[in-house]
């Protein structure tokens, strides 16, 4: 009894250092989420938010719902709706470190994967950004540390729980069902084959669809608008080269480059362990979402979310090696392998976390290899020169006067200042703004952001250049390089139903 008691508190013990852990991370990221703006994503699904569904035409409705919850709590913040990425990730860590202890990791496995999967790039980025691809992450680690469990305990309750988390998962990002082509994969190909004859499977494959069924049904009703979207946004990366650094990617944004040793151990020991054998399912799962991703032409970082479970096993094999050596050599491999993590985790954080000064020569050594903070500048200072373009137009037309935005970007960020300067919802056909029309009556002036002199003259018969899109640090990025004119624009050259209606387009 005492040894169990002793257990029980080692357990409780090693809980409480992976909770600090975690929370502590999440402190990290809620101090430096602020340094400079909505990267424009997040402009569009805090924008998406005001008019919640079950689906939407670019992602599922669990992130634009989580947005909608952060503008009710914390308002206008990029803090506040940063929040719930930073908490997602935090819980994708400590569920890491308990995947270590379900493999039968002590509490030097458990810390090591902890903190392997809080220094990933692809984490780190997660927990800074308002993105679908944040909740996939967690969902994909609790989905991992569920099926570790139930391997471990037989308990064939759990898949009630997994088919909940899945069905979830599927409301985040559809490439959730790449994770459930692998579980089966994985299945068929080890002893956990025994599970499908398992009601307690069948019933979590109810309750998975069964979740999922509101944003099915949504995409019948839209004919399937997002596999037209995703279609066209792949042949897009493919053309733009986007998916050529696939490989790469695994070793340099998937998990740290420190790690690799660490997730090439995790790997082979679930195919060649003995002690291995329960979990081989784990290990098969990697490996199909991977290959499914490389014959498809994924982007490197979809396969980030499945990680964790590598890392966790990885630091159990080391675990393991290090009780193998002499006390001298253990404790200064130990050493070691903390430094690593230390240094690896610190230089991930220089390039990953928006903590360089935008007016330093560091945030632009950093803005060139992450070009998610150059996104993150100019938003604000976009909507002041539209409502100055705004203003400058004759009485009589200011309140006639409409905003047509390019992208998403660009409409969410006129939506969202918009309203301090008196400025119309910005109309825009991109993705679900398309359907939400161009207003009651038709606009007859139209202030144009984000498209060229060409396109603009090709809509209207009248245009006249008006504004420029800049920004206070002087930063070049793609408003400023590649679309920066203000156009006021008058006579559409078509009706405006017929205009609409060829006017859709995806990005």
């Amino acid at each position: 009894m005492e040894l169990h008691a002793d257990q029980r508190r080692d357990t409780r013990h090693d809980t409480a250092i992976l909770i600090a852990f975690a929370v502590g991370v999440l402190v990290l990221h809620i101090v430096t989420n602020e340094q400079y703006g909505f990267h424009r994503d997040e402009l569009a699904t805090l924008d998406d938010a005001h008019f919640l569904t079950w689906g939407y035409v670019a992602y599922p409705p669990v992130t634009p719902l989580l947005g909608r919850l952060s503008l009710e709590l914390f308002g206008i913040s990029v803090r506040g709706a940063r929040f719930f990425p930073a908490l997602a990730q935090a819980i994708a860590i400590f569920l890491s470190g308990l995947m270590a202890r379900e493999l039968g990791g002590g509490r030097l496995a458990q810390v090591v994967a902890a903190a392997a999967v809080a220094i990933a790039p692809a984490s780190l980025t997660a927990g800074h950004l308002l993105q679908y691809v944040t909740f996939d992450y967690l969902w994909w680690v609790l989905t991992a540390y569920l099926l570790m469990r139930l391997l471990r305990t037989d308990n064939a309750g759990l898949w009630p729980v997994i088919g909940a988390v899945v069905g979830l998962g599927m409301l985040t990002k559809y490439t959730m069902i790449f994770l459930v082509v692998g579980l089966l994969a994985g299945m068929l190909l080890t002893d956990a084959r025994r599970y499908l004859k398992s009601p307690q499977l069948w019933i979590g494959v109810a309750i998975s669809l069964a979740i999922f069924l509101p944003n099915l049904i949504w995409q019948v009703r839209h004919g399937f608008i997002s596999l037209e979207f995703l279609s066209e946004i792949h042949e897009h990366d493919i053309r733009l080269g986007r998916t050529q650094f696939f490989l790469p990617e695994q070793l340099l944004v998937c998990a740290n480059l420190v790690t690799i040793p660490l997730w090439v151990a995790g790997l082979l020991y679930y195919f060649f362990a003995r002690a291995a054998r329960p979990f081989r399912l784990m290990g098969w799962m990697f490996l199909v979402v991977f290959v499914v991703f490389l014959v498809a032409k994924g982007r490197g970082y979809y396969l980030a979310p499945a990680y964790p479970t590598l890392l966790a096993a990885g630091a159990v094999v080391e675990e393991r090696w290090l009780l193998s050596l002499r006390r001298w050599n253990a404790n200064c491999m130990r050493a070691a392998t903390l430094l690593a993590l230390l240094a690896g985790g610190v230089a991930a954080i220089t390039v990953t976390l928006p903590i360089a000064p935008a007016r330093s020569r560091w945030f632009g050594v950093v803005a060139r290899y992450n070009g998610y903070f150059r996104e993150e500048i100019g938003w604000p200072e976009l909507v002041a020169e539209v409502a100055k373009v705004r203003d400058s137009l004759p009485a009589d037309e200011i309140g006639q006067a409409a905003v047509l935005a390019a992208n998403y970007g660009e409409a969410g960020a006129i939506n969202m200042y918009g309203r301090a300067y008196g400025l119309p919802k910005a109309i825009s056909g991109m993705n679900s703004y398309w359907a939400r029309g161009y207003g009651d009556p038709p606009p007859q002036i139209v202030i144009v952001v984000g498209f060229s002199s060409r396109e603009v003259n090709q809509f209207f018969t009248s245009c006249e250049l008006a504004g420029h899109v800049t920004n206070q640090f002087h930063l070049i990025n793609e408003e400023t390089r590649d679309h920066p004119d203000i156009f006021v624009c008058r006579k559409l050259r078509y009706d405006w139903p017929e205009f609409w209606q060829r006017f859709r387009y995806f990005g």
